[in-house]
């Protein structure tokens, strides 16, 4: 034991502490991603390999060595966009710099300022999606918008969404407290068995609540009615106190304190006949 640790040198332990590093900056970088989902996948295929050699599965283990030739190639290709903006990252520097910390209960933080918006644009009929972004990331989609990076207000809420303006056609993505994106493209549901009545912003919203678990809120402008979309699944023209109790019941899962009290106290909540 004291032989081999004699035989390890200043230059070993630099080695190992700088590999170290930038495997962990390159899994924060994907943290936020789609990427993840592939990650758990290419690890799903290591076990069956694993399996196959253990147990002599001779065609499954020459089906993963046959994946394992063509693997780095086909990894290159799926992470072509984190990969780039790990480069991009790196050339500006960014790449050693400290991330920030999360905060526990910040989806509930400002989620009067949400409902306040959604009640203005419902009763004036302005057309609007808003995406809650929960475990799995949407950083994907934040980049086919444009970024923003405000807090949350149901003033400016409500002016992206104002018809006619740069930013109002698609979707505004929320993470954490924050406004992250606006005018995001989000993907269209394919199921056969959505009704026709639905226009393109619930099909956008579905389609995200099936490859995500985020959580959609959608205001019709045909007539004002306000839906609640996740997993999939649609609930047109939402009651208000549905809606609230809805929003609150799963987005305070993500805080890491789930006995707190909401950061917003419910007597602020305005109806939709407020101004």
């Amino acid at each position: 034991m004291f032989d081999l640790l004699s035989q390890i040198k200043l230059t070993d332990v630099i080695d190992i502490l700088i590999v170290s590093y930038v495997i962990y900056k390159g899994i924060m970088l994907i943290r936020g991603t789609r990427a993840v989902q592939l990650l758990k996948g290419i690890f799903v295929v290591l076990i069956a390999w694993g399996l196959s050699v253990v147990f002599n599965l001779n065609t499954l283990q020459w089906m993963m060595n046959q994946a394992f030739t063509f693997g780095v190639l086909a990894l290159i290709i799926i992470f072509q966009p984190e990969l780039r903006r790990m480069l991009e990252q790196l050339g500006r520097g960014k790449l050693f710099s400290r991330a920030g910390g999360d905060d526990a209960d910040a989806y509930t933080e400002k989620l009067a300022d949400v409902i306040k918006a959604v009640n203005t644009m419902a009763r004036k009929r302005i057309g609007a999606l808003i995406v809650f972004e929960r475990q799995t990331g949407l950083t994907d989609y934040m980049e086919s918008g444009t970024a923003i990076g405000a807090a949350i207000s149901s003033e400016l809420l409500v002016n992206l969404f104002v018809p006619n303006t740069p930013l109002h056609d698609g979707a505004v993505i929320i993470r954490r407290n924050v406004i992250a994106a606006a005018a995001c493209y989000l993907p269209l549901s394919e199921n056969p068995f959505i009704s026709r009545e639905l226009g393109t912003r619930h099909r956008a919203a579905i389609g995200l609540s099936e490859v995500s678990d985020a959580i959609c809120v959608v205001v019709s402008e045909e007539t004002g009615q306000v839906s609640l979309v996740m997993n999939g699944q649609i609930v047109r023209d939402i009651k208000e106190e549905s809606l609230i109790a809805k929003l609150y019941e799963e987005l305070r899962q993500e805080s890491k304190h789930k006995k707190d009290k909401p950061a917003w106290p419910f007597w602020k909540w305005r109806s939709r006949d407020d101004g």
